[in-house]
């Protein structure tokens, strides 16, 4: 963890054996590691998760990781701004009690009307 992070952040001591060498390793191959998403793409979806959770530890630790990757001002907005926009649905379709089979349906359907739009775009 020093090596990677320069210090073993102080967040990290409480937490009991053996979930501190397990959240390390989720955090070190997650967040550091090589995977199917790029660093950017990781900093964004975390400041997503941040921004909906109302973290403030984890709002500005993903706003920091965003700029270390060149995330802009104005992406790291319009990404707060996509998070707020799926939550506020979400609390829509929960509290209204939308039948999710009727959700589903219906996306389906617009997936592909929009697929064929782009297909027919394509072919002009």
């Amino acid at each position: 963890m020093e090596e990677a992070l320069g210090q073993v952040p102080g967040f990290m001591e409480p937490l009991a054996e053996p979930a501190s060498d397990h959240s390390w390793g989720l955090f070190r191959d997650l967040v550091l590691g090589e995977t199917e998403l790029s660093a950017r793409e990781k900093a964004l979806v975390g400041l997503s998760a941040a921004a909906v959770t109302k973290c403030p530890y984890c709002t500005y630790f993903h706003k920091e990781e965003a700029r270390l990757t060149d995330v802009t001002e104005e992406e790291i907005e319009e990404t707060i701004t996509v998070a707020s926009n799926t939550q506020y649905f979400s609390t829509i379709l929960h509290g209204n009690e939308y039948d999710h089979d009727e959700f589903v349906a219906e996306t389906d359907e617009i997936v592909e009307y929009v697929s064929e739009q782009e297909e027919a775009a394509a072919d002009d």
